[in-house]
């Protein structure tokens, strides 16, 4: 259905906002939020046919490491990490893990999130030292307390997901796990310090 004119707010510069401008804001964001997964979900399709030199394509890549990453236990966020771990190869080729962890950042762990972030440093492991760069670089965060998960990420859940004759899951399988992991953030400079949104904002 479309906007109405009066749905929306009457200011032309924030400083003249009103509380009703606010709540009419706040009632459109509900829609629009519902429908992130969604959105995420149409740019991770974006990875589709591009093989980039690989084996396989971006799309099985991704699928492949959620479906090792599934039949190795791993809970369901952990699952969602691993299907989007690779999403900002394409807008964000230079430096892609970092987009990945901040599109999840506001609703998963702090120790997930840190893996997403780091996991390319992390996967250099595997090849840096055949492109001059050294395969180490990840032992600067040797202590770091998330060291361990992301070093097992790459090596169970990344690295070997290249196989083109693997079993891999269809994207149908995750879109589920996406919208739960997506539903409600939980971390945000819009939740209050209660931990919930504003009421015009919040989820019905």
């Amino acid at each position: 259905m479309a906007e109405h004119p009066s749905d929306r707010a009457q200011f032309h510069a924030m400083a003249q906002g009103t509380q009703e401008d606010w709540m009419k804001i706040g009632m459109a964001a509900q829609g629009f939020n519902k429908e992130l997964p969604g959105r995420v979900l149409t740019h991770l399709r974006l990875l589709e046919g591009d093989c980039g030199g690989f084996a396989v394509d971006r799309m099985e890549h991704s699928l492949q490491s959620a479906t090792l990453a599934h039949r190795d236990g791993m809970d369901e966020e952990y699952v969602v990490c691993a299907l989007l771990h690779d999403i900002g190869d394409t807008l964000a080729s230079h430096n892609h893990a970092e987009l990945g962890a901040t599109i999840l950042k506001p609703f998963v762990s702090e120790e997930n999130w840190w893996m997403l972030q780091h996991h390319g440093i992390f996967q250099g492991y595997y090849f840096f030292h055949y492109i001059g760069l050294d395969r180490n670089m990840r032992e600067q965060f040797r202590s770091h307390p998330c060291f361990e998960r992301t070093a097992m990420f790459c090596a169970r859940h990344d690295q070997n997901a290249f196989d083109p004759n693997y079993d891999t899951m269809p994207l149908e399988a995750f879109m589920p796990m996406v919208e739960r992991v997506m539903a409600r953030p939980k971390r945000s400079i819009y939740l209050r310090k209660d931990g919930t949104l504003p009421t015009a904002q919040a989820a019905e």
